[in-house]
């Protein structure tokens, strides 16, 4: 028959109490270091996104405009030869748009996205992409040219007639790229976070690409 004295002797035993603290509070530790490692990516790859969209818009302003219908929508001369020296309407209305899923987009596209070479990978090409800028590990995750949406729209800026074409005010932005969920993917059920369109404004320059950059 146990005694009443083993019982108190057993509750006031206190080795292993560090051990099992350390069991219960272990999974916790990892979960909140895991979260910050899941939400020092993101913010990375939020980072890197917004600086290749930059960069994707300045190179787009001096380069071959991107949509199949820029000339009809944007034509340079006047319809009334008088007109030829007058300013540009300012009417954002009248705009031209390439993307989704290469919508209305020209070949010049590849170029702003993939870089000279073609291909999505680190810097070191002679001229890199955006691709190059935010390059991941997984194909899935890259910027590829069916993800981005260029509008050019009229600003106001510039005059019928202009040698080097109008002056427009062009939207750069990126749709449908995702950030993965590295180690809590499982936990909440997620495979990828999307990201958002992280819209780029810029005003045009003269429309057309180096043939020896």
């Amino acid at each position: 028959m146990v005694s009443t004295r083993t019982f108190e002797a057993f509750w006031q035993d206190t080795r292993g109490v560090s051990l099992t603290e350390a069991l219960v509070t272990f999974p916790i530790v990892m979960l909140v270091f895991a979260a910050f490692v899941e939400f020092g990516y993101a913010m990375a790859q939020w980072n890197q996104t917004v600086k290749a969209l930059q960069y994707g818009a300045r190179l787009a302003a001096v380069s071959d405009p991107l949509t199949t219908n820029f000339d009809a929508r944007f034509p340079i001369e006047a319809a009334d030869p008088l007109d030829n020296g007058n300013a540009a309407p300012n009417d954002a209305a009248i705009s031209s748009t390439c993307g989704p899923d290469l919508e209305n987009c020209t070949a010049a596209l590849n170029r702003i996205v993939l870089g000279s070479d073609g291909v999505c990978g680190p810097v070191g090409t002679s001229r890199p992409g955006m691709c190059d800028l935010n390059w991941s590990i997984s194909p899935k995750y890259r910027i590829k040219p069916e993800n981005v949406v260029v509008t050019y729209q009229r600003s106001g800026l510039g005059y019928w007639g202009r040698p080097d074409g109008p002056v427009l005010t062009m939207r750069f932005e990126v749709h449908d790229v995702a950030v993965p969920v590295l180690f809590l993917g499982a936990l909440l059920g997620l495979d990828d976070i999307p990201m958002p369109a992280h819209p780029v404004t810029i005003t045009t320059e003269d429309l057309k690409t180096c043939s020896t950059c």
